[in-house]
């Protein structure tokens, strides 16, 4: 995996999001109970950046869940939450909708 996309729990006005656990919430969809645990997948979970806490989306998920994906992207979107592409080396990008430059 050479990216990675990073939805963050602030707007683009720069106002905290709540509910404060709308991470958890979205992770949820693609997870599974094991041991009566909730299991976040290795396609959508939560991640920190710089000691904040995200939703990360791992591209897989694009590939095997196209639905869900979009469904992830556009809840961000209509939430305005910042959301970035983050690459292998740690840069960061804001993301444009566009698929991330190799990298």
């Amino acid at each position: 995996m050479s990216y990675r996309y990073l939805i963050e729990s602030v707007t683009k006005s720069g106002a905290r999001f709540r509910p404060s656990d709308w991470i958890d919430r979205l992770a949820s969809w693609d997870a599974t109970f094991d041991h009566h645990r909730l299991v976040f997948s290795d396609r959508l979970h939560p991640a920190v950046l710089d000691g904040q806490k995200v939703l990360a989306i791992e591209p897989s998920l694009k590939d095997s869940n196209r639905a869900m994906f979009d469904s992830v992207l556009q809840f961000a979107e209509r939430n305005h939450l910042k959301v970035h592409v983050q690459h292998h080396d740690g840069r960061l990008e804001e993301y444009t909708g566009d698929a991330p430059a190799a990298g």
